[in-house]
């Protein structure tokens, strides 16, 4: 018989999402010792250790790591169940639970605004990662719908473009090649980059490029934060690879400088996506179409 709750498993999932009992103390609203019961409670029910504590993070075991597999498909297909229930009701009311690329965090709460304006009555659920673990998210069906900037090829996916994401190389405005007109991109050869992460679509797409370009930067430091990065690049740590939604203040202020090099900015989109199987609600679907008809404008007119 059954000795654990969904409450537990949700508990136990949203600590493994933000990697502390604090974090999901945050994110659920409710105080640490209750999140530490619900743990221990559930590990008491299946009679083994599921987490353990490295410093301030948490870490699972290998049987952890079972529960969270199982556990992750379980609430999906509950989620799926709730959202059937919706579609036959027609309502267009009810929580979506969305992942954006880090990137598309400068525009995404202006959209998100517009929608809730339009439906109030639908909640959102907004996480921000890298691909890497929006990756993750997808292939085990924890959220509604992705904003993601190069569809998986590895996973059944039905994916949408609805708006540009123009990619280029900025540097501090005193920086050697700022005043350069019509550059090769040769002259990239060996200049100092601030880059992100591995696992981050933005350096994929760096290293594509300079690669079919024959062109190797010498990188000075990998950061996991745009912000960061643009400070950094400010400060003249080096030249950086950035979506220019990212930097428009910064452009538009003259604290950085988009160098003019030709075949550049690159051209990418931004896609919403979700695995075909997924069998999206009422709320979803209307966030999905929000995003694809009206999304492009609105962005293109904020960023």
């Amino acid at each position: 018989m059954r000795r654990y709750t969904l409450r537990q498993l949700d508990t136990f999932l949203e600590v493994v999402r933000t990697g502390s009992v604090s974090g999901a103390a945050e994110k659920l609203h409710v105080t640490q010792p209750a999140v530490s019961m619900q743990l221990r409670q559930l590990e008491d029910a299946f009679g083994v250790p599921l987490l353990e504590v490295v410093g301030r993070r948490v870490r699972l075991t290998e049987a952890g790591r079972d529960v969270e597999q199982c556990a992750a498909a379980a609430v999906a297909r509950l989620k799926e169940l709730d959202d059937s229930l919706a579609g036959h009701r027609g309502l267009k009311k009810g929580k979506v639970d969305l992942a954006v690329v880090s990137t598309a965090k400068y525009f995404m709460p202006m959209l998100l605004v517009r929608f809730r304006n339009m439906y109030p009555d639908i909640a959102i659920s907004l996480q921000i990662h890298n691909r890497e673990s929006m990756m993750k998210l997808l292939g085990r069906n924890e959220v509604d719908l992705i904003i993601m900037g190069r569809v998986p090829d590895t996973m059944d996916c039905a994916s949408a473009e609805f708006v540009t994401n123009p990619m280029g190389v900025v540097c501090a405005p005193n920086h050697p090649l700022s005043r350069r007109r019509g550059a090769d991109f040769s002259v990239l050869q060996g200049q100092d980059f601030v880059v992100r992460e591995q696992g981050s679509g933005t350096r994929s797409t760096m290293e594509t490029l300079f690669a079919e370009h024959g062109v190797k930067a010498n990188i000075v430091m990998e950061m996991p934060s745009n912000e960061t990065i643009k400070q950094a690049v400010m400060a003249g740590m080096g030249m950086s690879f950035l979506s220019l939604r990212t930097v428009r203040h910064e452009l538009a202020a003259g604290h950085l400088v988009l160098l003019d090099i030709v075949g550049l900015p690159i051209i990418r989109h931004w896609f919403v996506t979700h695995l075909s199987a997924k069998r999206l609600s009422p709320a979803a679907e209307a966030l999905k179409h929000f995003l694809i008809e009206e999304g492009g404008p609105l962005v293109k007119a904020w960023a």
